[in-house]
């Protein structure tokens, strides 16, 4: 982190103690220039003059403190006094950031630097040296330029850097990083000063970009044009440098949803991205903007608010239908899938022939393949909910407010529901199939790794739900959104769609979250604990929960990502059950982490990086406690809320304690992290897993996405005046 405020800090600090160093006979001074110019004003004057008065006394404290008025040794400029500051302040500005950062358990390092220390090949190297090391064990350096040393001075257009801005870039550059972020005090570059009318803000800036640049900030050497130039600088060709991003540090989701996976230079997004020029990054940044454009953004807009509206029409028409015949749309979707499964397997099969040429991440690709057996499994659930009772239009409170006058509360649908996925197409079906059982419309955009597999099911189950209704619901309901542009568009729709649900990394969710005021249900991350206790003493059953726990599905959310390990078993009295489970996770093909107590026990060779990971393919990390107490402290401080499981005899107190007391959405007594699932809990299928505690928690099938109405069905006329005067009663009776 490259920071500046130094100086401002220490000019405070500066100010109050040459005050406090005030001679007698400055003071004196001070008292007669006072006494003075209280004669020389008028009574009625008197009374005007407080505010010039104290603007008088900071004036002159100002100057007893300054270069100016007091002589010095070395020089008498303002810029040795702004030196001196700097020196003053850079405690206090240190003092801060350890404030902020430890609240976060982030501890940090300051480095001041001067020009100099970039040209002296030595230093550079030493510097070199103290950065990687202290990113090596997370700390994190806070870059100055060392004023006291250089003292403000002017520069030049030889000079390697004169601002934070370009400081940043040399860094940046110096020390490989792959992307730069730099803070300012508005949104990021606009096509002319952001004050004006009419002022855009440009999510991309090409090399070639013209801009109108507005006044320079009144605070430091910066503004947008020393910005502009430190981003190109980042990114010029030849740099390791990948990306720069300008944005508004006002924003205090912005860092995050930058460095989200999902983040894109489209219209919505955050801030301004300079890309390196011949980049791939340039020649996507360029491709998403025109694809966000192609229609004009009001185009966008209108087509994802006609595909929201449409589907929420045929939700309202499907909601009234009786449930026979929602039961039957069900029924042809889930015929269709096992029908059409050539169609599916050869559309899913591009999809992985495109991972291998975009070189995938492994755990998307895993994630990514259908099979027979899947659409099987997904036929099977769809029928599943299916046969599940009408959920609509359930009484869940009938209550006789007075004779005559009966309140009920039923189930109804949410309305129109948005939900993004990554990289699993089976999703599709399951969340179609509940927000039909529902009588909820969808919006649907998943992963572009899967986009021919989406494309070929989004066809198949529009084309049963239009045969399975005999017309009387379209395709409509159901919309497959593929630009991210509408992605955009539809997060500001709040008068149309009711409920988001982001299906996939932390990443996802928190831009989610960050760019939308329409209520969002899921979980960000999946770590889940097991606990083994030491009343466990079977170590074949333990073997078996922990390493299905881990490598059943390593890619799902619900798979262990740590093991938590009682001291006691690792005692060869309890038969060294600690040491078979490692081994036969090894033996798994398990890369086992060690936490600090783990490595001081020998149990692991490599030491987690950190405590809190959700590592989603064949590793896990390995930690020890002393007792319960410790593990389910553990859990409450790194674990996620989703699922945590024990493992611990069947007759030990242990098991119903661990039930009780770990707050998670999903908490298990001898049994796999991998029950989580929509599909095991019996509910057909699950939208998402949620880790919230308003509305829906865990895994959310039908009923997670019900709301309720209220209806009041009175036997004559009932009038609020009448009850109030008295002469009728409220008997508030409940009926069931």
């Amino acid at each position: 982190m490259v920071s500046s405020g130094a100086t401002g800090m220490g000019k405070r600090l500066m100010r109050k103690h040459g005050r406090m160093s005030m001679t007698m006979k400055e003071v004196a001074s001070f008292g007669e220039q006072m006494e003075t110019l209280d004669n020389e004003l008028g009574s009625a004057e008197k009374r005007a003059r407080s505010m010039s008065g104290e603007m008088m006394k900071r004036r002159y404290f100002d100057t007893v403190v300054n270069s100016d008025a007091r002589p010095h040794t070395m020089h008498d400029s303002k810029k040795t006094y702004d030196s001196a500051c700097a020196a003053a302040g850079q405690f206090d500005m240190m003092n801060l950031y350890n404030a902020l950062l430890t609240q976060m358990e982030v501890n940090a390092a300051q480095v001041l630097l001067t020009e100099g220390d970039f040209r002296n090949e030595e230093h550079l190297n030493n510097l070199h040296y103290s950065i990687e090391r202290l990113l090596s064990v997370g700390i994190i350096p806070i870059i100055n330029e060392n004023d006291a040393v250089s003292a403000n001075r002017g520069y030049t257009d030889g000079d390697l850097f004169s601002d934070n801005d370009s400081m940043a870039a040399l860094c940046a550059r110096s020390f490989a990083c792959d992307l730069l972020i730099l803070l300012t005090d508005v949104d990021g570059v606009f096509d002319r000063p952001p004050k004006e009318k009419g002022a855009k803000l440009l999510p991309f800036y090409s090399q070639t970009q013209s801009v109108g640049i507005g006044e320079k900030s009144k605070h430091g050497r910066g503004g947008m044009d020393s910005k502009i130039s430190a981003a190109q600088s980042a990114v010029e060709p030849g740099s390791q440098c990948r990306a720069c991003v300008v944005l508004s540090g006002a924003d205090l989701n912005a860092i995050r949803s930058v460095t989200s996976k999902d983040y894109d230079a489209s219209i919505g997004s955050k801030g301004t991205l300079f890309a390196t020029p011949g980049s791939e990054l340039e020649k996507q940044a360029i491709k998403e903007i025109e694809d966000a454009q192609s229609n004009n953004g009001d185009a966008v807009s209108e087509t994802a608010r006609q595909m929201a509206v449409a589907s929420r029409d045929q939700a309202r028409k499907l909601q009234n239908l009786p449930h026979s015949e929602r039961k039957a749309i069900l029924y042809a979707v889930a015929d269709a899938l096992e029908a059409e499964k050539e169609v599916l397997l050869a559309a899913n099969k591009i999809d992985l022939e495109n991972t291998t040429k975009n070189n995938t991440d492994q755990q998307l690709v895993s994630r990514l393949k259908l099979t027979d057996g899947k659409l099987a499994t997904l036929s099977s659930g769809i029928r599943q909910i299916a046969d599940q009772p009408d959920p609509l239009g359930v009484v869940k409170v009938k209550r006789e407010l007075a004779d005559g006058l009966i309140l009920s509360q039923i189930t109804v649908p949410i309305g129109v529901l948005m939900i993004i996925f990554e990289s699993r197409p089976d999703s599709m079906p399951q969340i179609s199939a509940l927000a039909l059982a529902s009588g909820n419309g969808l919006l649907l955009k998943g992963g572009k790794e899967a986009a021919c597999s989406n494309e070929a099911i989004h066809k198949v189950i529009g084309d049963a739900i239009e045969k399975g209704s005999g017309g009387k619901i379209t395709r409509d309901i159901i919309a497959l959104v593929t630009s991210r542009g509408q992605v955009a568009d539809m997060l500001k729709l709040d008068d149309v769609v009711d409920l988001v649900i982001p299906r996939g990394s932390n990443a996802l969710v928190s831009y989610i979250k960050a760019n939308t005021r329409i209520p969002v249900l899921g979980h960000a991350d999946g770590v889940c604990h097991v606990y083994v206790d030491k009343s466990a003493t079977d170590a074949s059953l333990v073997t078996k929960l922990v390493v299905d726990a881990k490598t059943d599905y390593p890619s799902a959310c619900n798979a262990m990502e740590t093991l938590l390990l009682h001291k006691d078993t690792l005692e060869a009295s309890s038969g060294n059950i600690a040491m078979s489970v490692l081994m036969s996770l090894r033996a798994a093909g398990v890369k086992c982490l060690g936490g600090p107590n783990a490595m001081k026990a020998g149990l692991c060779d490599i030491a987690a990086k950190e405590m809190k990971c959700e590592y989603g393919d064949l590793t896990c990390m390995v930690e020890i406690v002393d007792n319960m107490d410790e593990a389910i402290d553990w859990i409450h401080k790194y674990g996620s809320g989703h699922t945590e499981a024990i493992v611990c005899s069947d007759d030990s107190n242990a098991g119903n304690e661990f039930l009780r007391r770990v707050d998670a959405a999903c908490v298990f007594k001898n049994a796999s992290t991998r029950f989580a699932d929509g599909y095991r809990f019996g509910l057909g299928a699950e939208v998402g897993i949620s880790t919230g505690r308003i509305h829906a928690r865990g895994p959310v099938g039908v009923e997670g996405l019900l709301t309720v109405k209220y209806q009041i069905q009175s036997s004559g006329i009932n009038t609020a005046a009448e009850y109030s005067s008295g002469e009728k009663t409220f008997t508030h009776k409940e009926l069931m």
